[in-house]
């Protein structure tokens, strides 16, 4: 009887593991093709994984909470009595030399087969069984060095960088799989030798015309420092330990992944939108009666869906391994939601396209969506920049990390009335103004100080004249 089994499938986008949510099932239970059975959280997006046969369910192999990889077992299935009954007749055939079941599946007509069977009655299956020895010779196994190594694609494209054999690599992950620790270790542990067969591939590449731009990007420097042992906390009073699930760890390994990547660097600047917050206010009631909220976020979330276009390097990603800045056409962005599990990024798609009222509804739908965790996975990727508005739990300028693969995000703090000094040295005004304080922290490779102070500059601008940022409501 050959057990069949439901294994965690790549979701794809880079994503090679996710965290077992919940178990719907018990083992025992019969269950239709179609139906759910577990509940996995991947990349901040919880999805239902329904079974792929129709039966009983013979062992769980996983449990809430669990981490799993691609490739691992989740769940398997008992054969049905059909099944176990077919397999043994075909093993029984198999036994009195030959038989039926053993031809289905290779020769290329069943039918055609069993209308020779009948006419021409053991010698056709004769002959059938003779051609089937002749081509099982050549056949040919993939050869261990053919076969594709178990990574990611981080990993992959980190070999690439440090220019490092993936089948040379002594893998040390769950089930052979190579991660990025091996890879780096490979690199330190890398002869002289190959570093100078590595550089004259390079050079030659070069003589053959490739553009500098195109050549691999140098060794990072070794990233795999030993971490310091943590003291034992026990020492001076209790504590209780407590793992990372969920949107929790994968925020920490986002940020940390942010961290490691991206120069960063912040730009704060104080915006005047003491006109827009009238317009606003006044324009708030009617949005609010088709289904939106009119906030200071949706204003600035439509003005930087313009700017953008004007500043295509704050609209892009930055690829290392190619040593290529993309450039994305579309203005998708991302919006920073707050929940009690931790923070999550819904996406606004094509935000330059809508007017403000449908901006309002959709942001208002997506974050109370986010919130509920009724949110499709698809609606949490594909941003090209992100906002966090923490102005409505307070605080003025903050450095927010960016949303990697991104290369820029705005950071909203508390607008708030001020006193603001005008004028000049020999005749200074005061008056007050309602003043919005803005962050903006950016990828350092692709864009300069001067290029954040200016597109602050010109997305005050827009802000201060409502009229001009062609608001159609």
């Amino acid at each position: 009887m050959m057990p069949r089994e439901l294994k965690f499938q790549d979701p794809g986008e880079g994503i090679h593991e996710g965290e077992i949510a919940d178990v719907l099932v018990s083992e025992g239970d019969e269950v239709q093709e179609g139906d759910d059975l577990l509940v996995v959280e991947t990349d901040k997006a919880t999805t239902e994984l329904p079974s792929t046969y129709s039966g009983k369910i013979e062992k769980i192999h996983v449990r809430a909470g669990d981490v799993v990889e691609v490739g691992d077992l989740l769940v398997t299935f008992a054969s049905g009595a059909g099944e176990e009954a077919q397999e043994e007749e075909a093993q029984d055939e198999e036994k009195s030399g030959g038989g039926k079941a053993a031809a289905v599946g290779e020769l290329p007509g069943l039918e055609e087969f069993e209308e020779q069977e009948t006419k021409s009655g053991r010698n056709a299956k004769a002959d059938a069984k003779a051609d089937r020895q002749k081509e099982k010779p050549n056949r040919k196994q993939p050869k261990a060095s053919e076969r594709p190594i178990p990574a990611s694609p981080a990993t992959r494209r980190l070999a690439r960088e440090l220019g490092i054999d993936l089948r040379e690599v002594e893998p040390s992950g769950p089930h052979g799989r190579v991660i990025d620790d091996d890879v780096r270790q490979a690199a330190e542990e890398q002869p002289a030798d190959k570093e100078e067969t590595k550089s004259k591939k390079k050079k030659k590449k070069k003589e053959k015309g490739a553009p500098a731009e195109a050549a691999e990007p140098k060794a990072r420097e070794k990233q795999g420092r030993e971490r310091p042992e943590l003291p034992d906390f026990e020492r001076w009073g209790s504590v209780e330990r407590q793992p990372l699930r969920g949107i929790r760890r994968q925020t920490a390994r986002r940020m940390s992944l942010s961290w490691q990547e991206i120069p960063h660097v912040t730009h704060h600047d104080w915006i005047d939108v003491t006109d827009l917050e009238r317009w606003r206010r006044e324009h708030a009631l009617q949005i609010e009666e088709q289904g939106g909220q009119l906030s200071l976020m949706v204003l600035v979330i439509k003005a930087l869906a313009g700017l953008l276009r004007r500043y295509p390097r704050f609209n892009a990603s930055f690829d290392p391994a190619s040593q290529e800045l993309i450039l994305k056409q579309y203005y998708h962005l991302g919006v920073a939601v707050d929940t009690e599990d931790g923070l999550v990024v819904g996406v606004l798609r094509n935000v330059d396209r809508e007017p403000v009222a449908q901006v309002a509804r959709s942001v208002t739908e997506l974050v109370e969506r986010v919130r509920n965790r009724e949110v499709e996975s698809e609606e949490l990727r594909g941003s090209t920049f992100t906002v966090s508005n923490v102005g409505p739990l307070g605080g003025d300028a903050f450095e927010p990390l960016v949303n990697y693969p991104e290369v820029a995000i705005l950071g909203m703090g508390r607008a708030r009335l001020q006193q603001v000094v005008g004028g000049d040295l020999d005749s200074p005004t005061t008056e007050v103004r309602y003043m919005l304080p803005l962050s903006l922290s950016y990828d350092h490779r692709v864009n300069d100080g001067a290029d954040a102070a200016r597109f602050l500059r010109d997305l005050g601008q827009a802000l201060r004249d409502p009229e001009t940022m062609l608001l159609n409501i």
